[in-house]
């Protein structure tokens, strides 16, 4: 459902991952290219604002409301508003078991699907004016339903807490996130086997220890990191199974006393059933925490082929060449065509395993139920999902434009590979020569040297040998649904 707003990276266009922390203090500058008119009338807007706060949804027992600095620090809505989706997808679905449960009535529960059909419209169009005093995406839409539909939309919270309410939302949009990165990774493999397609037979030096070591086939490298992906993408699909339980009707942590059905829910949300404990419900944080190591995993191997182009790409190795449209260039040096896009694959993946990091050290301390200290959670795992899909996008629209440049890569060949200076030797050699150092040599002798014969001779299951890669390849076009043509 939202996965054309996940496959968008502008801020303007994607509400999931846009939203960054604000400044805890938004100081009013004057500014001389303002009237002062503009200027009061701002700061009025800003008092009048804070003087109209409303009392909080847990504010029965309290006297005091909280000061403007501990509201900016606590506020989460200025990022997790990129949950409203799936907080209204939650509250249609709440609303409608409290109705068959005789806990609300159905004018009530058609009035809050209304209510919130018009809230999710109002978003989406931009209209929405969303508050820091209601402090999150859930207080947010509630506010705004009560304001839109009266006494029905109070009624919405019975047998439900933020504590459940929240970790439904994650778990419902992480869901939809793996969706769009498994898209993404299957994407980015088709570049690569086209690419292989395009470069039959090609042989390129294979290292180890970043020393020329064997004869391999190019189709054969790219079907290496082929293979790496579809274990990311499994990882991920592995992780959306044990993530897809739904939290809903934990409440605050023990559950409720009141008759509601949790596998109704369940169901209507997609889920495969209620999670088991409530206290797990509203405390596990597995579920992102593999997310991000699988979006770890995937970010290597996007690193590791990302520094194989960049040196592939120099001067000292010229096997590879951008074009134009996936390269930049120097301010003062004219001669240079930089690979930048896949620099920064390979810079990126900092970034996603330090998101994993963040989350693994906020997790690490924290006891049985729900702590504050999850509200850290998003911000994370949104910068994780977001980087990992741009990574992906770029390096298949790289994979989309460069070209191999077969006369440096044949000229590297029997300069450092194994036996190749002593098989290019033989090569020259008469029979009769052979036979003078070796009585072994027969006819047959001249089908095993040069470093096309030697890649004809691999032969065992996955070798680089030209039937075995050939076998690969088909495995790959069947299974993208490729065409060799």
């Amino acid at each position: 459902m939202i996965m054309e707003s996940l496959l968008a990276y502008s801020a303007e266009t994607m509400p999931f991952f846009s939203s960054l922390p604000k400044p805890f203090f938004t100081p009013i500058i004057k500014s001389p290219n303002l009237p002062l008119v503009v200027q009061r009338r701002s700061f009025s807007v800003a008092v009048l604002q804070m003087s109209t706060k409303e009392a909080k949804l847990w504010g029965g027992r309290f006297e005091e409301s909280v000061t403007d600095a501990v509201e900016k620090f606590t506020e989460s809505i200025s990022f997790d508003k990129a949950l409203y989706k799936h907080d209204i997808m939650g509250s249609r679905a709440h609303a409608a078991m409290l109705a068959r449960q005789g806990l609300i009535t159905d004018s009530d529960r058609d009035s809050i699907l209304k209510g919130l059909d018009e809230i999710e419209r109002q978003i989406e169009r931009g209209e929405f004016a969303w508050r820091t005093d209601r402090e999150d995406v859930h207080m947010n839409i509630e506010a705004a339903l009560t304001d839109l539909v009266g006494e029905p939309a109070k009624k919405l919270h019975t047998a439900r807490s933020r504590n459940d309410q929240v970790c439904t939302d994650f778990r419902l949009w992480c869901r939809d996130a793996i969706d769009a990165i498994v898209s993404r990774i299957k994407h980015l493999q088709v570049s690569l086997v086209k690419l292989a397609l395009k470069n039959e037979g090609l042989i390129v030096p294979g290292y180890t220890h970043l020393q020329r070591a064997q004869p391999v086939l190019l189709q054969h490298l790219l079907l290496a990191y082929v293979e790496q992906l579809e274990r990311d993408a499994s990882r991920l699909l592995d992780c959306r199974v044990r993530m897809n339980f739904c939290p809903l009707g934990a409440c605050a942590l023990a559950g409720t006393g009141l008759p509601i059905d949790r596998f109704m829910t369940s169901e209507a949300l997609g889920f495969t059933a209620p999670m088991r404990n409530s206290i797990d419900a509203v405390s596990d944080r597995d579920f992102v925490l593999e997310l991000l190591s699988a979006n770890s995993i995937t970010a290597i191997h996007l690193s590791r082929l990302g520094e194989e182009w960049v040196l592939w790409a120099s001067e000292e190795f010229g096997f590879l060449t951008p074009s134009d449209s996936v390269s930049t260039g120097s301010s003062i040096m004219p001669q240079k065509k930089n690979p930048d896009p896949m620099e920064l694959v390979r810079g990126k993946s900092a970034r996603v395993v330090g998101d994993l990091v963040s989350l693994l050290v906020l997790c690490k301390g924290l006891p049985h139920a729900y702590n504050r200290d999850l509200q850290e959670d998003k911000e994370p795992v949104f910068d994780s999902v977001k980087t990992i899909m741009g990574m992906l996008e770029v390096s298949a629209e790289f994979a989309d434009n460069i070209t191999f440049n077969q006369e440096r890569i044949q000229n590297a060949l029997p300069a450092g590979l194994l036996l190749s200076v002593f098989q290019e030797k033989l090569q020259d050699l008469s029979l009769a020569e052979l036979r003078s150092i070796s009585t072994a040599f027969d006819e047959d002798v001249y089908e095993f040297l040069g470093v096309e014969n030697s890649i004809k001779k691999f032969s065992s299951y996955g070798s680089t040998g030209s039937e075995c890669v050939s076998s690969q390849l088909d495995y790959w076009v069947a299974k993208l649904d490729l065409s060799r043509k």
